[in-house]
């Protein structure tokens, strides 16, 4: 449902997940090279793992000594980038990492802040984030990047943006109070700016971008748990344009995200949450059914929800040249040796149907463009 809940979106990890849980803040954007035109989208990320583990440093899952050790990592982490463009080039992942005592944290609405960063000697204060401002820098060096605990490449970002979250995707009971406090799921989700504008600059590389509101078409969220949900889909839009008026839809956007619980150790059957904003009307959907295609250049994916009033089809795809493989370590120190894929250049069609007097009706037909994709099987 289109509620915002800052509550959730502060909501720190506690009991158990404290030192074997994970939380990650996700925000990504499009921005435009003045000079040239170019077009890129970018992604910032402040990802949590095993705070109640944390040292005076960061604790890299997959450095020698801590696996000789059987050490489970333990860091604040701040990954920033760009996505491929269609060509499959100029995707970059850039991680920063910081020991859990640099964090500071308020409660709700929620503000962070890196005051430190031995592994970089970053300046106090160079990382924040709060529910409308994103300011920081991330710098690799190519010595940096050889080294497989980092699993990051190399280059430099900084970002000053702005940021108005105005569409949110709350979940409902999937992440009520009462399962956060038992720690029931391996997974939560909540989609506090699944239509968010974002306004300001990125550079990346020596490149400035200019980054406006109405073509930003911005997008963040949170995941927090014991474990990655498996298997992983998000597919969101802000990008939509309808083929009745002919018109981008300033006041539309998409968002659908996997969800495979277990309660308590128990699986239970896998789920799609999915909502739809058209023209400031809020769809929500209980019964959704889907299926992935892969091809040799392709994922396809077909989405088929309803609830008693409206029905959506949805047609989506993404090439996997235009897909980054994002890396991460769970709070176990595994990685997966299935890469999660990530992009930005997502099309298809979404069909929006009522259903009057049992009859469904055509009420429009979007066109999908630069829709965030996430995937790993």
């Amino acid at each position: 449902m289109n509620q915002s809940d800052l509550a959730i979106n502060s909501h720190m990890l506690h009991g158990s997940l404290g030192k074997k849980g994970y939380m990650r803040w996700w925000h990504s954007f499009s921005g435009m090279q003045p000079e040239t035109g170019e077009t890129r989208t970018f992604f910032v990320e402040f990802f949590i793992i095993n705070p109640r583990l944390g040292q005076n440093k960061p604790i890299l899952g997959q450095h020698p000594y801590s696996q000789k050790k059987g050490l489970r990592p333990s860091y604040v982490m701040v990954k920033a980038g760009a996505f491929p463009d269609k060509n499959g080039e100029g995707g970059v992942q850039l991680h920063a990492f910081y020991p859990i005592c640099a964090l500071q944290a308020t409660g709700n609405p929620l503000i962070m802040q890196l005051t430190g960063n031995p592994e970089k000697h970053c300046q106090a204060g160079c990382c924040f984030y709060s529910e409308d401002r994103l300011t920081g820098f991330v710098e690799v060096s190519r010595e940096e990047a050889r080294r497989r605990s980092y699993m990051t490449d190399s280059g430099y970002m900084e970002w000053n943006l702005d940021i108005r979250k105005a569409v949110s995707f709350h979940t409902g009971k999937w992440s009520s109070r009462f399962l956060q406090a038992l720690n029931a799921l391996d997974s939560y989700w909540h989609g506090e700016g699944i239509r968010s504008f974002f306004r300001g600059s990125v550079t990346l590389n020596d490149v400035t971008y200019e980054v406006l509101p109405e073509t930003s078409f911005g997008y963040a969220d949170k995941h927090w748990g014991r474990c990655f949900n498996r298997p992983w889909f998000q597919f969101a839009c802000g990008k939509l344009t309808s083929r009745r008026t002919a018109r981008e839809l300033r006041h539309s956007v998409l968002a659908v995200n996997s969800f495979c619980p277990r309660f308590l150790g128990i699986p239970l059957k896998p789920r799609l949450m999915l909502q739809m904003t058209y023209m400031g009307e809020d769809f929500e959907f209980s019964r959704c059914r889907w299926e992935t295609k892969e091809t040799g250049r392709r994922f396809i994916w077909h989405i088929l929800a309803q609830n008693k009033s409206a029905v959506v089809k949805i047609s989506g795809s993404c090439t996997k040249a235009e897909m980054l493989k994002l890396r991460y370590e769970g709070s176990d120190g595994r990685v997966s040796n299935t890469p999660l894929l990530a992009g930005s250049g997502g099309i298809g069609t979404i069909q929006i149907y009522r259903k009057r007097s049992g009859v469904r009706e055509e009420l429009d037909t979007l066109n999908i463009d630069n829709a965030l994709c996430i995937y790993q099987p």
